[in-house]
C-alpha cells in the first residue's frame, strides 16, 4: 500500500537513473509499506524504478505456490525496466521503501537524444543478464552451503564490505532467492556460525558479521 507520495512528476532524477539518461528526467518519489506491491506480474511496464531507501523483492509464483525470487534490489538500484511490454516479475517493498520512479518512455527517449544513450542502456542489459546467469549457476550447479555462502559474499560485495551485514530479507526470502528449504538455509548459516566464519548480532540475526571472508570464499569454491 503507498502511505506517501513526493514531487508528483517535477523532480529531476539523480544517480544512475541520470547518468543511464545521459540528462536529468523528471521523476517522482513514492513509499511503500512492507509488503506492498509496486507491480505485478503481466501489468504495463510502464515505469522504471530506482530504490532510494529500503530494499525490494522480484520474484514468480511458480504453479505449485512456491515463490521464486530472482532478484533483490537495494539502494541506489534500478529495476524494472523491461525489454517488452509488461511486466515478468511481481515486485514488492520487504521493508518500507522508498523509491524514484521515471517513465519509461521519457527515459528511453532521454537516451535516444544522448551519445552514450545506447552505451548507458547496453551496459544495464548486460548487468542484468549477468546477474541471471550467475543466479542460474547458483541454483543448477551449487550446494546448498555453496548457495548460502554465496549469497553472503553477493550482499558483501553490493555492499561494499561493511563491518556489518544489515540484511532487509528474512530467511524465507533468502531461501525464496537460492531455491532452498527455509531449514536448509538455517543449517547452512548456523554451520558457518560454529565454524566462527560468521557472527550474528541482533535478535533478528539480519546483522551479519563476516569473521573469515576467506573462508567465506572457500565455501563457495
Amino acid at each position: 500500500m503507498l502511505v506517501r507520495v513526493k514531487g508528483s512528476s517535477h523532480q529531476p532524477s539523480d544517480g544512475r537513473l541520470a547518468a543511464l539518461a545521459g540528462e536529468r528526467v523528471f521523476s517522482s518519489e513514492y513509499t511503500y509499506r512492507r509488503g506492498a506491491e509496486l507491480f505485478g506480474e503481466g501489468e504495463d511496464a510502464e515505469y522504471v524504478y530506482q530504490t532510494i531507501s529500503g530494499a525490494v523483492r522480484t520474484y514468480k509464483l511458480l504453479p505449485d505456490g512456491r515463490r521464486q525470487i530472482n532478484s533483490f534490489h537495494l539502494i541506489g538500484d534500478m529495476f524494472g525496466l523491461e525489454n517488452g511490454a509488461i511486466h515478468r516479475f511481481t515486485a514488492e517493498a520487504i521493508v518500507e521503501t522508498k523509491v524514484r520512479i521515471v517513465r519509461r518512455r521519457s527515459l528511453l527517449d532521454a537516451m535516444a537524444n544522448e551519445s552514450t544513450g545506447v552505451t548507458n542502456l547496453l551496459s544495464l542489459i548486460t548487468l542484468n543478464l549477468q546477474h541471471a546467469e550467475n543466479h542460474m549457476l547458483l541454483l543448477g550447479r551449487k550446494s546448498s552451503l555453496e548457495r548460502v555462502a554465496a549469497f553472503l559474499i553477493e550482499m558483501d560485495e553490493r555492499l561494499v564490505h561493511p563491518d556489518e551485514l544489515t540484511l532487509p530479507m528474512n530467511r524465507r526470502d533468502i531461501a525464496d532467492y537460492l531455491g532452498l528449504k527455509l531449514e536448509t538455509v538455517s543449517r547452512a548459516l548456523s554451520t558457518m556460525r560454529d565454524k566462527r566464519i560468521l557472527r550474528f548480532n541482533g535478535v533478528t540475526q539480519r546483522q551479519v558479521v563476516l569473521m573469515d571472508r576467506e573462508g567465506l570464499a572457500k565455501l563457495d569454491a
